[in-house]
């Protein structure tokens, strides 16, 4: 098994290198025998999100993640034979909510954050339907338990075309998927919770050729095994071919331990689906504003139109206006949007109208309790996150926001990684960072002592950044005789220094800027100091 995990890594890494060539190549990668043609591979993703409600499609089950087993199961969603609701699974196969989108998200070139474009890929339709029950294989006492709480949970579909050509494009659109269904608070989308599952369809063909034969990795729930599991996959196709073996139509799992899809089972069968209409849905008919009926009462229909005016700006958007309204790097929207802020209480209807998908109007039918249920308002609370945060500070601070955002990116963001907390959760709030970001703004402090007033903002103990300052003795020397005469010590006592600088290495200078730190204890301002020592050096 070591030697076999050792292999895959191998497998893995050199994957990876070629997912990454092929971003810079138009989604070709090289084959791996000199004398081949290079290959094309070829992703299309299915997107499992669980809407945002507190109950069941079709129950009355509370929806609650980790619950004991089987504790959140009604008659409804236990019915026999089979793990789904009612011994079949409510879909819309026929007429789907949405059809024809598209979706754009942005990469990064060899993972330089400055360096990024912009990509589309198609969706071919969203889709309603139920969640099915929970597999629990114990391979001690050779058994199979079932959980049915998942049983009958609503979903959403987003079946994406075959657009993509490697891991870390997959990745990066689910990404920004994920985003927009958070922002418009149609799922909370945690995929560390199931809320967010993915099937990847992979397949390789040489230029000219038509598409190979796919195969399925099926549940995957990262979006760091996502992009594992798509290159891997796209090298073991590639190699499987140069070698002579075929490539076998059949559903796989990403092993996350092994770094390497594992077969699961064949779909070299034909599929033996068979829909029939639900007799206990009635139909229900979506409107626009011209179908719109003149005497009907909005409250009791669907209106496409009436629910597009109200959709809040989507990540793209939103990113576009941070650029414009603040004057900070696209790449520092990206990082601000990406920690994200997830606003919950709103209808998880508006995941029916995307600003780039077309739904279905008059005279399209779907049923009625797919609506209800979308058109239930949740009572949640709403979670503030990194965008928030920082324009909250930019509100009440006299610092550019472009010096704001470093304090943010680089030290909030620090501490919160290293202590595992969300924004909602830190110690230090926009009003305190702000507050601490006046002193430094008014040069009552010097960046050396901010960043020591931080780090007792973070002890929580209720103090405010200028009672710290008083405390720790941190107010900047005011007098300029007495910063002067520190210069001159540091001076006398560096002569080695000194005869780099005059010598011209002028990089020198920044050691005794340091010293002089160290020996105010952080209370002299940098710059000051660096026009003191420059005086005295040129004398």
């Amino acid at each position: 098994m070591a030697a076999a995990a050792r292999g895959r890594g191998g497998v893995w890494r050199r994957a990876w290198q070629r997912a990454v060539a092929c971003n810079t190549r138009g989604g070709a990668v090289p084959a791996a025998k000199s004398g081949l043609a290079p290959w094309i591979p070829v992703v299309g993703l299915e997107i499992h999100a669980q809407i945002s409600s507190n109950s069941k499609l079709f129950s009355g089950s509370q929806v609650q993640f980790a619950a004991p087993p089987n504790s959140l199961v009604s008659f409804f969603d236990a019915s026999l034979p089979g793990t789904l609701p009612a011994g079949y699974q409510i879909t819309q196969q026929r007429v789907p909510i949405a059809v024809n989108g598209s979706l754009s998200y942005s990469l990064c070139i060899d993972n330089k954050m400055s360096q990024m474009v912009t990509k589309t890929v198609r969706i071919k339709q969203i889709q309603l339907e139920q969640d099915s029950g929970k597999s629990l294989h114990d391979d001690t006492r050779s058994q199979t338990l079932v959980d049915l709480n998942r049983a009958g949970v609503g979903l959403m579909e987003v079946v994406m075309e075959p657009d993509l050509c490697c891991g870390e494009e997959a990745a990066a659109a689910v990404r920004e998927l994920q985003l927009i269904l958070q922002t418009l608070g149609s799922s909370q989308a945690v995929m560390a919770e199931g809320q967010l599952r993915v099937d990847a369809n992979v397949s390789v063909h040489q230029p000219g050729e038509l598409y190979g034969v796919r195969t399925e990795v099926k549940n995957i729930n990262s979006l760091r095994f996502l992009a594992k599991a798509v290159d891997y996959e796209i090298q073991r196709q590639i190699e499987e071919l140069e070698n002579g073996g075929t490539i076998l139509n059949e559903t796989r799992a990403f092993d996350s331990k092994l770094g390497c899809t594992l077969p699961m089972r064949d779909k070299e069968g034909k599929q033996d689906y068979r829909f029939m209409p639900e007799p206990n849905l009635p139909p229900l008919i979506l409107y626009d504003a011209k179908s719109l009926p003149a005497n009907m009462n909005h409250q009791q229909v669907v209106n496409i139109d009436w629910i597009h005016e109200r959709l809040p700006d989507l990540p793209s958007v939103k990113r576009a206006k941070l650029v414009e309204w603040y004057g900070i790097l696209p790449e520092h929207s990206f990082t601000l949007l990406r920690s994200g802020s997830r606003v919950r209480a709103v209808a998880p209807a508006r995941l029916l109208v995307s600003r780039n998908v077309n739904v279905p109007t008059a005279g399209d039918t779907l049923s009625s309790l797919y609506v209800m249920k979308a058109l239930d308002v949740l009572c949640l609370e709403n979670e503030d996150g990194l965008t928030e945060f920082f324009e909250n500070v930019v509100k009440q601070t006299q610092m550019k926001p472009k010096r704001v955002i470093g304090w943010i990116l680089n030290d909030l963001l620090s501490y919160l990684k290293q202590h595992s907390l969300t924004v909602k959760e830190s110690p230090v709030s926009s009003f305190l960072l702000a507050d601490l970001l006046n002193l430094l703004e008014k040069k009552e402090i010097s960046s050396t002592a901010a960043k020591q007033v931080l780090a007792e903002l973070w002890k929580g103990e209720g103090k405010t950044p200028l009672e710290i300052v008083k405390e720790k003795k941190l107010v900047l020397i005011q007098d300029q005789k007495e910063l002067e005469q520190i210069c001159q010590a540091v001076i006398d006592g560096r002569e080695n220094e000194v005869i780099a600088i005059k010598a011209g290495n002028r990089k020198v200078l920044n050691k005794l800027i340091g010293l002089v730190q160290r020996e105010t204890q952080g209370r002299s301002n940098p710059v000051l100091v660096k026009q003191l020592l420059e005086k005295k050096l040129l004398e």
